[in-house]
């Protein structure tokens, strides 16, 4: 197996990409080569400066580099950066992984830009409108997708049934749910709650999901997503995007706020003691570095975006993930289902 990995985008980059490579090295399985897409002088520089290395195949014969010239930016306009960086790290990662010299893509980079280039680059399923970024977030004793988490701001009801028929195909044959439960966003339960797009869209689910077989549940407000009674949550990437950062924010919040109690003076320090296990497990599922990256359903070949500011160890886990993905043969699958539905219309 062979894992892109843009190595010139996100907040931290190029060194957070390249530690991460070097420590997921160790986790994936020995036949998987990491291939770190972008400038090579920078790249071993850097490991000459971090490792003491000349170049990356001192550190390990399954991590390689691709060079390229160029780098997509933050605040590029991402059509424009698709069609004139075409040696960027992340076109030339995207044409890769389409001509089959790798098996995933992973970028940290320019979220449009990544969006953009993943449909137009490496192209939808057939049968798909809008691909869209299935994001995964802790729950109750359980995990909650959601979808879309960023991709797509304007939206019709047609893209949020398929949204719900993606999740429920990638739910069932990668994490073995028979029915997952899915959920349409609301601020209300009650079918007339919402905007019209959000309206029109549970109308839609209503009627088309028992044909589609998926297990449409209503309307869910966000204080009760995380129940462990749903495990998908839909809705457009406007508002999905900020429903994760807020769920982040808040995770931090809680996380540091429970940390500064525990240590405002040497009473609650002693008290705390008998309780780090159960602090330490809190604190883990509130992370919502354990879940990795999300992956852009509805494009041919498993694309990944993980989080701008990913640090080494998000990226050794979203690599990891990404490894998971393939194996699981994901995206493989729901093309599969996909053009199964096709047929059957």
């Amino acid at each position: 197996m062979v894992i892109l990995l843009d190595a010139m985008g996100g907040d931290n980059a190029p060194d957070a990409n390249i530690k991460g490579a070097v420590e997921a090295i160790k986790d994936v399985e020995e036949t998987t080569e990491v291939v770190l897409v972008g400038n090579e002088e920078i790249i071993n520089s850097r490991i000459k400066e971090i490792y003491k290395k000349e170049n990356i195949s001192q550190i390990s014969d399954r991590l390689k580099i691709y060079h390229t010239t160029q780098t997509i930016e933050m605040e590029d306009t991402p059509t424009v950066a698709i069609k004139q960086k075409k040696d960027s790290s992340m076109v030339v990662g995207f044409n890769l992984l389409k001509e089959g010299k790798g098996d995933v893509f992973i970028s940290a980079g320019n979220s449009g830009a990544l969006l953009t280039g993943a449909t137009l680059l490496v192209g939808r399923i057939k049968g798909i409108d809008r691909p869209a970024l299935a994001g995964m977030l802790p729950a109750y004793k359980s995990k909650l997708l959601l979808m879309d988490c960023g991709s797509n701001t304007n939206c019709k009801p047609i893209n949020l049934l398929q949204f719900a028929q993606m999740s429920s195909i990638y739910l069932k044959n990668t994490f073995g749910m028979e029915k997952p439960a899915v959920g349409l966003l609301n601020i209300g339960t009650e079918e007339t709650k919402g905007n019209e797009l959000i309206r029109e869209s549970y109308n839609l689910l209503k009627e088309e999901s028992p044909r589609l077989d998926i297990n449409f549940v209503g309307n869910v407000e966000g204080r009760d997503a995380f129940s462990g009674k749903i495990d998908v949550i839909v809705t457009d990437g406007f508002t999905g995007n900020i429903f994760l950062k807020t769920v982040e924010g808040i995770g931090k919040f809680v996380k540091q706020s429970l940390l500064d109690s525990l240590k405002k003076n040497i009473l609650t320090k002693l008290g705390s003691i008998p309780c780090l296990p159960a602090i330490n497990e809190f604190a883990k599922k509130l992370d919502y570095k354990i879940y990795g990256g999300a992956l852009f359903l509805g494009v041919k070949k498993p694309v990944v975006k993980a989080h701008g500011s990913s640090d080494a160890r998000l990226f050794r886990l979203t690599i990891k993930q990404a490894e998971q993905f393939v194996k699981n043969e994901a995206v493989e699958k729901l093309k599969q289902a996909f053009e199964k539905k096709e047929e059957n219309i």
